[in-house]
C-alpha cells in the first residue's frame, strides 16, 4: 500500500533522492549513535535539518525500551499452546525417566544361563507388573514393557531360536543387564531437565510430557494490535479509481506471529483522527502497530495522536531506506507504538528495525547471533543512510534482488534475508550483515504455529 504523501513510483533504487513521505518526516535530535560509528551529515527537509536515529541504535532503543520498563508475569500454558515460547520456570523432572526399569528391545527377558523355558503370555508396553521370573524363564517382552524382577537380561528377536522342544537358546554371548533400561537412566525425580530461559521447541515438548507435564510455566506472547490507516485502501479486487489494494493487512499479522506475537485485533481506521485516537488511548495490547500516517501530510495523524495520548517519542525517523519515517513511542507503562510507514517494503522495514527487537524482548527470546556473507554484485548505497536489500543465499553467497523500491513487494517476497547495506553501498564480494526472515530457516509451518 502507499500512504498519503508518498509517491507510488518510487525508484526501484531508492538512492539518493528523498520519497515525499520521507522528506516529510518529523524528526528530532538523535539520542545518540551505535558505538564506534560516526553519524554522517543530514541532508535538510523545509528548512529544519532531518535528525534521525540510525539504524542500529534505533534496534537498541527498541530492544531495550520494552526491558527497561515492561514486567510481564509468567503463564501456565498447556503443552499443546507453548510452541516457541521461553520457559519462566525450571523444567524439573515429576519422576524418575524411566519410571520403571523397561525393555530397550523386543526379544525375551531371561533369567539365569540358557537354554530357557519361554512362558505362553508375552508382557506388552502398558501392561502391569509382570510375575517375576525364575532362573531357566523366559517370556516374550516388548520395547517399553515392563521387566519382570529377577530378570538377568533381554535377548533380542534376532539373536535367538527356538528348538524343538520350545526352548529358548541365545546364538550369541548374552551379557548382564543388556537391552534393560534401568529406571532414573535419563533422570530422578527433582533433577532440573532444563533451565529459566530455554526456547520451547517440538523436542521440550516431547520431554516435558516424557516428564509428566501438562502445563508449562512461560513467559506469555506478546500480545499486538494492529491499526490499518488510509482512505485509499481496498480489501479485495483489483486497484480502480485511485483506490489501491492494502497489502500490509494481510501481510503483518502472520509477520507478526512469525516473530512470537500474539495479534489480538485489525482494525481499519482509514484517515480519521478521532477514530486512531479512540483506538489508540483504548487498546489494552502490549504494543500497537500502525501502517502509514507517520509523515507530516495533511492526513497524517499519528504523530498528533501520540501528541494528544502524552505519548514518550523514543524513535523518530531512522537513517534507514526503505522505511525512514517510522517512528517508536511509549504510550503507557506497559505499551508501546510503532508506526510503519504506508509503503510495503518500508513497513517490512520499520517492522524488523523497531517492533521485532521490542517484540523479542517482550517473549524472552535471546537476540540471534549476528552473521554476514560476501555480496554476489555491488549494491548501490545511499549517502547517508543504511539500505535493506532482499536478497537470497547461494551457497556462501548473498544475492541481492531486484524490485526493492519502498512501495515494492516483489523482491522481498521471494527473498531469505535482508542484506544491511551501509552509507554509501557495498562492493561485489563484500561482507554484509543479514537479517533472516523467520520463516527462511524453520519453516512456515513452524513459525506461524
Amino acid at each position: 500500500m502507499t500512504a498519503p504523501g508518498t509517491r507510488a513510483g518510487a525508484p526501484a533504487d531508492d538512492s539518493d533522492e528523498l520519497d515525499v513521505e520521507e522528506a516529510l518526516a518529523l524528526v528530532r535530535e538523535p539520542r545518540g549513535d551505535h558505538p564506534g560509528r560516526l553519524s554522517a551529515p543530514a541532508p535538510e527537509a523545509h528548512g529544519e535539518r532531518h535528525r534521525a536515529t540510525s539504524w542500529h541504535r534505533a534496534r537498541e532503543i527498541a530492544a531495550r525500551a520494552a526491558r527497561a520498563r515492561l514486567r510481564r508475569a509468567p503463564v501456565s500454558v498447556p503443552l499443546g499452546d507453548a510452541l516457541g515460547l521461553v520457559l519462566a520456570a525450571p523444567l524439573d523432572a515429576l519422576t524418575d525417566l524411566p519410571s520403571f526399569d523397561t525393555s530397550a528391545m523386543d526379544g525375551w527377558a531371561v533369567a539365569g544361563p540358557g537354554p530357557w523355558e519361554v512362558r505362553e503370555e508375552g508382557v506388552l508396553a502398558g501392561n502391569a507388573q509382570p510375575e517375576p521370573l525364575t532362573d531357566g524363564e523366559a517370556v516374550r517382552i516388548a520395547t517399553g514393557a515392563r521387566i519382570p524382577a529377577d530378570t538377568t537380561a533381554v535377548l533380542r528377536s534376532e539373536h535367538g531360536r527356538t528348538d524343538t522342544q520350545g526352548r529358548l537358546h541365545a546364538t550369541r554371548e548374552i551379557v548382564h543387564g543388556q537391552d534393560i533400561r534401568p529406571r532414573g537412566q535419563e533422570c530422578r525425580s527433582g533433577d532440573q531437565l532444563l533451565p529459566v530461559g530455554t526456547r520451547v521447541t517440538p523436542a521440550v515438548l516431547g520431554l516435558a510430557a516424557a516428564a509428566g507435564y501438562d502445563t508449562v510455566t512461560a513467559v506469555p506472547r506478546p500480545r499486538v494490535e494492529v491499526l490499518v490507516l488510509g482512505d485509499e485502501l481496498l480489501t479485495e479486487g483489483r486497484p480502480h479509481d485511485g483506490l489501491i489494494r492494502d497489502a500490509l493487512g494481510p501481510m503483518l499479522p502472520p509477520w507478526l506471529r512469525a516473530l512470537g506475537a500474539e495479534v489480538v485485533a485489525v482494525r481499519r481506521i482509514g484517515d480519521d483522527a478521532k477514530a486512531l485516537h479512540k483506538a489508540v488511548k483504548g487498546a489494552t495490547a502490549d504494543l500497537i502497530v500502525t501502517t502509514g500516517g507517520t509523515a507530516a501530510g495533511p492526513v497524517d495523524h499519528v504523530h498528533p495522536v501520540l501528541e494528544r495520548v502524552g505519548a514518550e517519542l523514543l524513535v523518530d525517523g531512522v537513517k534507514v531506506r526503505p522505511g525512514h519515517p517510522m517512528l517508536l513511542a511509549r504510550t503507557k507503562d506497559d505499551q508501546h507504538l510503532v508506526g510503519l510507514p504506508g509503503n510495503p517494503l518500508a513497513a517490512v522495514s520499520g517492522l524488523l528495525t523497531l517492533a521485532e527487537p521490542l517484540l523479542r524482548t517482550l517473549a524472552a527470546h535471546p537476540a540471534p547471533e549476528p552473521y554476514t556473507l560476501p555480496l554476489k554484485e555491488a549494491v548501490q548505497g545511499h549517502p547517508y543512510d543504511t539500505r535493506l536489500i532482499p536478497v537470497v543465499l547461494r551457497g556462501d553467497r548473498a544475492v541481492p534482488l531486484h524490485y526493492n523500491g519502498p512501495a515494492m513487494l516483489r523482491g522481498i517476497a521471494a527473498a531469505d534475508a535482508l542484506a544491511v547495506v551501509p552509507p554509501g553501498g557495498a562492493r561485489q564480494g563484500e561482507e554484509a550483515e543479514l537479517l533472516d526472515l523467520p520463516w527462511a530457516a524453520a519453516g512456515i509451518e513452524v513459525c506461524f504455529t
